[in-house]
């Protein structure tokens, strides 16, 4: 309290109460001068008796300036002091600096131990991923190995049964040309005859029903069963179902050409017709 007093008083007392003239040198400044009297004589640019210095200083005549007293200062505000903490309710920072380490190191050791638990599961989901991936990758090459056995036993079995059939075509092949083979020896014995007729013929213009008639007279088989047995009759009836199937065919591509040949003829003409309408 006794220095904000003390500096209060210097303040507010002007701390120099004499105005103290200068001259025009810095260095002529003679602070022990009186106040009423100035260094420089009358007429040389001193202040004279009762003239305000610091009017001659704001027109810029010449003349001494004179150092007035400081103006008033504002009152300045003292600082203010923190109220005093009482003995019994002081804080131990120390304490509390050391609580909250022991808070963050628990926080970190929590955290440390979260991130390890974490860890260890994902290696744990990790190995369990590697081993069903092992596993499948063992079923998928078992069932791989099943499908090409499978696989193989499908084309020797597809190999077996294409010759098979081979055989199964040229032994059909060999009976039907034994077959044919029979056929034409047994027409044959008739074919004596059928120049004689052929001779007779020539020369005559024949009729449409007598060429049919040629014409079965040279197809038909004499049977010839007479003297045969059960299996020889067997084998004649299955020779003449071959034979009539072979006619049915040959019938039937006689057929189609036949038509076949309508059917150009047709288009012929349509093209002859529209040229001479052209």
């Amino acid at each position: 309290n006794i220095i904000s007093e003390i500096y209060s008083i210097l303040l507010f007392e002007p701390s120099v109460r004499n105005p103290v003239c200068f001259s025009d040198s810095p260095g002529n400044v003679d602070l022990d001068q009186p106040p009423d009297r100035c260094p420089k004589p009358r007429g040389a640019g001193g202040c004279l008796p009762g003239q305000d210095s610091r009017r001659g200083a704001r027109s810029g005549s010449s003349g001494c300036s004179v150092l007035t007293p400081f103006p008033p200062a504002r009152p300045v505000v003292p600082p203010l002091i923190p109220p005093k903490i009482p003995e019994g309710e002081r804080v131990d920072f120390d304490d509390i600096h050391r609580k909250r380490m022991e808070k963050d190191l628990l926080e970190l050791q929590t955290l440390i131990d979260v991130h390890f638990e974490q860890r260890k599961k994902e290696e744990e989901e990790l190995v369990a991923l590697k081993e069903r991936i092992e596993r499948r990758r063992a079923e998928r090459a078992e069932q791989q190995r099943f499908r090409t056995e499978k696989e193989r036993e499908r084309q020797a079995k597809l190999a077996e049964e294409k010759m098979r059939k081979e055989e199964e075509e040229a032994k059909k092949r060999a009976e039907d040309d034994a077959k044919k083979k029979k056929v034409l020896s047994n027409m044959g014995a008739h074919f004596g005859g059928y120049l004689v007729k052929a001779e007779q013929k020539r020369g005559k213009r024949q009729t449409g029903r007598e060429m049919k008639l040629r014409i079965l007279s040279e197809r038909k088989k004499p049977l010839n069963i007479d003297h045969m047995g059960e299996e020889q009759l067997r084998e004649k009836a299955q020779e003449l179902s071959d034979w009539i199937h072979q006619l049915e065919s040959e019938k039937f591509d006689l057929m189609e050409k036949l038509k076949q040949q309508k059917y150009e003829i047709n288009v012929l003409y349509n093209r002859i017709s529209h040229a001479q309408k052209l």
